[in-house]
Formats: C-alpha cells, structure tokens, sequence
C-alpha cells in the first residue's frame, strides 16, 4: 500500500503522514505501506512502485491522502497510475478514492472540529 501526498519543500510537512503510515501499518503488519509523493519530497509515486515491484510486490493499493478531487487526484494521479501500468503490466494497480471523499473520513473530520469547541480556550 502507498499513501499517496503532494509533498512540500518543509521536510516536518510529512510528519502527520509518517504517523499515518506507521498507525495503517500497525493495523495491518503483513501490508507494507509506505508513503510516496506527487513532488517536492521522495519518493516520488513511480519510484516507489518500481521499489516495490522490484521487491516482488505484485498487487498495489495507492490510497491518495488528499481532502478533495482537485487536479492532482482528477488528472495527474491518473497519469502517472496510467503510465505506470503501461511501465509495469506485471503490477495489479488500484486507487482507492482521495480520503476527503470518505464518508467515514469526513465524519473524523466533522467530530474533531465539534471537539475543538469543547475545548478551553
């Protein structure tokens, strides 16, 4: 499994990232998932595919760690997911839905920010 972020020049900009790949990993010990992104930090996407296949992976799951269907999940993830099936036949690729489009996720995200008025100020 790959998370899947856009990246940021701040190296501390991946820090809740990493804390969500070690909590799925901990879920899930005989999966690994790692973290890849779109620019800016590496691995970058198609890297970290070749890494895993090279490892003997040959069924991946890229979760795009994204709130909304912006261009990056509507265009550019598609483009690279194309081209690397095209790279690497071999690998059984599926993309799950960017995780802001979750219903679950969003009802995380709705009960957070309820909690935040509880909370003193």
């Amino acid at each position: 499994m790959i998370l899947f972020a856009h990246g940021a020049r701040a190296a501390s900009w991946a820090a809740p990232f990493e804390r969500l790949r070690d909590l799925v990993a901990a879920r899930e010990p005989g999966v690994d998932v790692s973290l890849a992104f779109l620019e800016l930090m590496s691995p970058r996407l198609p890297e970290r595919a070749a890494e895993l296949l090279a490892q003997g992976v040959t069924d991946l799951t890229v979760v795009p760690v994204f709130l909304g269907q912006g261009g990056h999940v509507l265009r550019d993830l598609p483009e690279m997911i194309d081209q690397l099936r095209a790279d690497h036949p071999q690998l059984a690729i599926r993309v799950a839905e960017a995780a802001g489009e979750n219903a679950a996720v969003l009802q995380a995200i709705a009960d957070y920010c309820v909690g935040s008025l509880l909370e003193p100020r």
